[in-house]
């Protein structure tokens, strides 16, 4: 589940996913697997990046040619609103088979089972919509007719359960396991890159094997790696998918400068050997003196390099110098948290000439002018040459000071980020 390829953007991770993709197939070759299932997100977007498409395609064709079915539900990555994605084309190609097939009676669904020649195993799922939006199918599920079949049954599906989701995805959407068919043997689950199996009563083995390869820096800090699971006589079995090491650095700053922040992640790695390894710095904590803005990163990450390491990541924005402390609100509407938020800081910064009422007032119409909306028909260009101008009108006083903060922000905006 969750393969994500083309995950990653940066250059030296493009390919990570595509290459964990590999190894997996690889390793199902090698354990001569009856069919291998795949729960949703084969892909990150529904249309990637050909090169990627062009590696995976191969390895499906291989599969394909050693007599190895492959059964697919698309997940929320895959689905595209128009319904127009790329899983449509590779199964017309002969090289999936998509089981979320069914029909509609009575403005209810009614599934169908795909039966796996070699086994006989009978296969069935529902596919993944972005923000969970798969649930009304469920709620308009037949079930009866899937729990009245005999034989050896699966369920692909790419949800969240509420009852098997871990503490911190409490707040993200998912559904009651009661929404799901009963009876079936093996319930093979994506979408919460979380790896987990159990057996409930009445339900069979319920199984999340996670992501082939963590997608962000929090996914690489909890599991480090990806894998799946492979399944035999009732038994499931994590099989690990080693693509980097991974080398992690967790640094509570408080009470300490940018410079003994730099020297304590230094003295930490210096005697570690990162040949091939993924490095990891967290950063948190509130700053006895200095900026975030003032440690050296650039001197960490040589370091690093020259000690041979594969890729640096590093998250410092839970780090805070004094002059912005964390303001604690009650207030309930957003205007009233705005307003709160921007007196409680205001005069941390001197700046010249300007009263505290007239730094409110240009905060308050900064935030209104970054919040403008693309009119119909204007372009990026023409957008952020407006807002230059509406902020240059207000703010001549520190505009060349901001500059390439707007300019960031009023991009950012322009191309929807």
């Amino acid at each position: 589940a969750d393969c994500h390829i083309g995950s990653w953007r940066d250059p030296k991770l493009k390919d990570t996913s595509t290459n964990a993709f590999s190894k997996a197939v690889d390793k199902c070759i090698k354990e001569k697997v009856d069919f291998i299932l795949i729960a949703g997100d084969l892909f990150n977007t529904s249309f990637p990046r050909l090169d990627n498409l062009k590696t995976v395609v191969t390895k499906f064709r291989q599969l394909k040619d050693l007599s190895i079915p492959v059964y697919i539900v698309p997940g929320s990555h895959d689905y595209s609103p128009s319904g127009k994605t790329i899983i449509d084309v590779l199964e017309e190609a002969g090289l999936f088979i998509n089981v979320f097939k069914g029909n509609v009676e009575n403005r209810k669904l009614k599934l169908n089972f795909t039966i796996d020649k070699k086994t006989g195993a009978k296969i069935t799922g529902i596919l993944g919509k972005r923000g969970a939006l798969e649930k009304t199918y469920y709620e308009k599920l037949i079930t009866e007719h899937l729990e009245r079949e005999n034989g050896y049954k699966i369920f692909l599906f790419h949800s969240g359960i509420d009852e098997l989701k871990p503490k911190e995805m409490e707040n993200i959407i998912s559904q009651p396991l009661s929404l799901l068919p009963k009876g079936f043997d093996y319930y093979a689950g994506g979408h919460v890159h979380i790896v987990d199996n159990k057996h409930i009563d009445g339900y069979g083995i319920i199984a999340y094997p996670g992501p082939l390869f963590p997608n962000t820096f929090a996914e690489l800090e909890k599991l480090e790696r990806g894998g799946f699971f492979i399944v035999e006589d009732g038994n499931v079995r994590w099989e690990p998918i080693q693509i980097y090491n991974v080398e992690k650095f967790n640094l509570k700053c408080d009470h300490m400068n940018p410079e003994q922040i730099k020297n304590e992640v230094l003295a930490h790695f210096k005697n570690k050997e990162l040949n091939n390894t993924v490095v990891l710095i967290r950063l948190h904590g509130v700053l006895e003196s200095g900026k975030p803005s003032d440690i050296d990163f650039k001197e960490i990450f040589n370091f690093l390099y020259d000690k041979s390491a594969y890729f640096v990541m590093k998250s410092s924005h839970a780090v805070s110098s004094k002059e912005f402390e964390e303001i604690k609100t009650d207030a309930r509407n957003v205007e009233d948290i705005e307003s709160f938020l921007i007196k409680e800081h205001l005069g941390q910064i001197k700046l010249e000439n300007l009263s505290l009422e007239k730094e409110e007032e240009l905060i308050k119409a900064l935030m209104r002018i970054l919040a403008t909306e693309k009119q119909e028909g204007e372009n990026v260009h023409d957008f952020e040459k407006r807002v230059k101008e509406e902020v240059g009108r207000i703010w001549r006083w520190s505009y060349n000071y901001y500059l390439p903060f707007i300019n960031l922000c009023i991009a950012c905006k322009a191309r929807n980020f």
